[in-house]
């Protein structure tokens, strides 16, 4: 087994635009830079979000920027019974629960104990169902973010952004591990499924740098390895939001892969590449990533 073992998870919501490049590209200079194994896992557990044909033209859009998985992806939405198998290990342990709240119950209470004032802000779960559904069927599995009285705390450096922490009991709350619509949900799979591939690295987009505190928590609970972790900068869009498929980013051009790799590396402060191919331009990258980022 080689000592690094690195991946790039994509959901199958469209193709790949200029932000996901970005988190791509990282992840495979990452990998390349330290001499490993780097793999691409389609995430499509939601498969409410799911466009159809979009995981191939996303592995097609890599391939043409010569980003190639070492394994076969692996498609989440074959391990349904490997998230089942998890869930009961927590169930048996007592370290779940069922939970009836609607959305806008949670809000409600929020709003009521004064934590909730507009619409946008992070909802905490207040811990309703925590002691017995009331009467109210059950929507949701939620796992415990605290023992008994004690908050915990998680604590982890980031390569990019340093060391960081946060309060999970009291910034998330009881997190949702299995949906009211009965598919389970992203925090639990990514981490089953980053234990089952043998991750080592995760290179990522800096948005999803708050996740990591809830997968730190499962993977402990679960007794499994913890990787370690680069949150990337994001590309942001005209409107000064993240660049993303949900508020319109357009697909990639890919007429020109060495330019839209050389905008991806711009982001990632990489000096500019003159090079006419695409495998000569990753082997110029991985040098200077490996300067940059490779101690």
């Amino acid at each position: 087994m080689p000592s690094y073992i690195g991946r790039f998870a994509p959901s199958p919501t469209g193709p790949l635009h200029e932000g996901s490049l970005v988190a791509a590209l990282a992840s495979w200079l990452d990998a390349r830079a330290h001499g490993g194994r780097w793999l691409v896992r389609i995430e499509d557990v939601d498969s409410t979000r799911c466009e159809y044909g979009a995981d191939e033209i996303i592995l097609g859009q890599l391939a043409i920027c010569g980003l190639v998985s070492d394994e076969t992806p692996l498609v989440q939405s074959n391990r349904s019974a490997a998230y089942e198998d998890a869930l009961a290990r927590l169930a048996s342990a007592g370290l779940v629960y069922p939970c009836g709240c609607s959305r806008r119950e949670i809000e409600e209470v929020l709003i009521t104990l004064g934590f909730l004032q507009q619409r946008h802000e992070e909802r905490v779960y207040p811990g309703t169902c925590r002691h017995g559904l009331g009467g109210k069927p059950a929507r949701s599995i939620r796992v415990l973010t605290s023992m008994g009285d004690e908050d915990i705390s998680i604590r982890w450096n980031d390569r990019r952004l340093g060391r960081q922490r946060q309060n999970l009991t009291r910034e998330v709350g009881d997190f949702v591990l299995k949906r009211a619509d009965g598919l389970f949900a992203y925090q639990l799979a990514v981490v089953v499924d980053d234990a089952h591939q043998g991750v080592t690295h995760i290179v990522r987009g800096e948005d999803l740098a708050d996740n990591t505190p809830r997968q730190v928590h499962l993977q402990r609970l679960l007794d499994l390895p913890t990787p370690e972790y680069m949150h990337t900068p994001l590309v942001m869009g005209v409107d000064g939001q993240k660049l993303s498929k949900q508020n319109g980013a357009t697909a990639l051009d890919m007429s020109s892969p060495v330019e839209a790799l050389q905008q991806a590396a711009r982001l990632l402060q990489l000096p500019r590449i003159e090079a006419l191919s695409v495998s000569e331009w990753l082997a110029a990258a991985t040098r200077a990533w490996a300067t940059r980022w490779v101690s």
